[in-house]
């Protein structure tokens, strides 16, 4: 889909495209950004819709800018990067005592904002018992400070936005359909840059000059092979991601004529579907875990008996032949062990995460000198993480390789065992 030609772009988008550099010609997005300031003026609730990366940030600017409000205060806040315990003091503030850490009164942003816009990003990743909160807000400008029984009152436009399917979320009971409705009076759709059109060379463009300026160095040329990639691409990252790109190929190119197979090297997954990937902290699994660890304690047993049947050769080997056991750097006492097996040991509980004690039927007992010294399933444990980490001269993660654990294991079990 090729962009309108800019003769047939109203005067006054024009305006705005210049004011806040905003580049492209695509049908959806002079549609977005004429939408943005017929609303302006229009004291009502927006909800900006689009993906990650589109450029979703310019329009809340624009509607302030051109409403009645622009000479009042604009607050823009990322709701996906505040805290759950600490969003409704941010928003509503709290007063003196409110909570551990509160040493006086606050104002949030409702207060600070009054009178002007709040623009609130990611708007979807609210707490279900913030969402009540802001919907009061919407529906008689009223709210309360954490930590305080007194309604307040604050004269607020709302601007939203999020790259979430919010029906989907409401579906799902993760976004009330009161506050979805409320916030969604007017909305905006911003167009994802694959379906941009010629935009996307005209970023292309500009974005290679800015960083040619920038950096000092010659201009990067695209040649068609190029500049055919770049349009088959699907910009899962949108614009932001574009703008990585040329930032990279202007820096490693510089001064070159980048053909296809060039630009391909700095597109990940191309010719595929892309398919976002969530960061997520590895899962240990306790159980396999201690398991593996019990085997290492059994074969180090398996090792004990086999000395102890050698001890018992040599003892017998010397007392046949008439010598006597003495204390002066020989033989001096007997390894009496008991064993236990895996069918003995009670079931490991896992809860929160984390493997609870393990109990064990029999103990593992050493004789000497005629002295019981009893050496449990915990001792044996200990002892075979601090040969480990004696053999690995303390290195933690090659110690944790050793003994097929998690670090966070180990971690744990130096610190129970008092290793450190």
């Amino acid at each position: 889909m090729n962009g309108n030609p800019s003769t047939s772009i109203p005067p006054e988008v024009l305006r705005v495209k210049q004011r806040y550099s905003i580049i492209g010609n695509a049908p959806a997005l002079i549609n977005a950004v004429q939408r943005a300031l017929q609303v302006a003026p229009i004291d009502l609730s927006v909800l900006i819709i689009g993906e990650s990366g589109s450029g979703k940030e310019f329009f809340p600017n624009i509607i302030h800018d051109f409403s009645a409000r622009k000479h009042s205060k604009y607050i823009a806040v990322n709701c996906g990067a505040i805290p759950e315990g600490t969003i409704d003091s941010e928003l509503f503030g709290h007063e003196k005592g409110a909570f551990t850490g509160a040493i006086s009164s606050r104002k949030g942003y409702f207060e600070e904002a009054d009178g002007g816009t709040i623009f609130l990003d990611e708007v979807a990743e609210l707490p279900l018992t913030t969402q009540a909160r802001l919907l009061r807000v919407l529906e008689s400008g009223e709210y309360i400070k954490v930590g305080s029984s007194e309604v307040q009152k604050t004269n607020i436009r709302v601007v939203a936005a999020t790259n979430k399917n919010m029906l989907q979320a409401v579906s799902e009971g993760k976004f009330r359909e009161d506050l979805y409705y409320r916030l969604s009076t007017v909305q905006i759709n911003i167009p994802p840059l694959r379906d941009r059109g010629n935009d996307v060379l005209m970023l292309v463009r500009k974005f290679s000059n800015d960083f040619a300026e920038k950096y000092g160095t010659p201009a990067v040329k695209f040649d068609e092979g190029a500049n055919d990639a770049i349009m088959r691409y699907r910009w899962p990252g949108n614009v932001r991601q574009l703008k990585n790109v040329i930032e990279q190929v202007s820096l490693f190119e510089a001064g070159t004529t980048v053909d296809a197979e060039h630009i391909k090297r700095y597109l990940p997954q191309y010719g595929t579907d892309y398919k976002p990937t969530v960061a997520s902290a590895p899962v240990f699994n306790y159980t396999q875990e201690r398991e593996m660890l019990f085997k290492l304690i059994f074969k180090m047993q398996n090792e004990i008996d086999g000395l102890h049947s050698r001890i018992d050769s040599i003892m017998g080997a010397r007392h046949a032949g008439g010598q006597n056991v003495e204390d002066n750097g020989k033989i001096h006492s007997l390894v009496k062990y008991t064993q236990f097996k895996p069918s003995e040991i009670e079931d490991i509980n896992i809860e929160n995460g984390a493997a609870e004690d393990v109990s064990v039927k029999n103990d593992v007992d050493y004789a000497e000198d005629g002295t019981g010294m009893t050496m449990t399933l915990e001792d044996t444990e200990r002892e075979t993480i601090k040969k480990s980490l004696e053999r690995n001269c303390g290195k933690r993660k090659k110690t944790a390789e050793e003994l097929h654990i998690s670090e966070r294991t180990l971690y744990r079990k130096i610190k129970e065992y008092g290793l450190e």
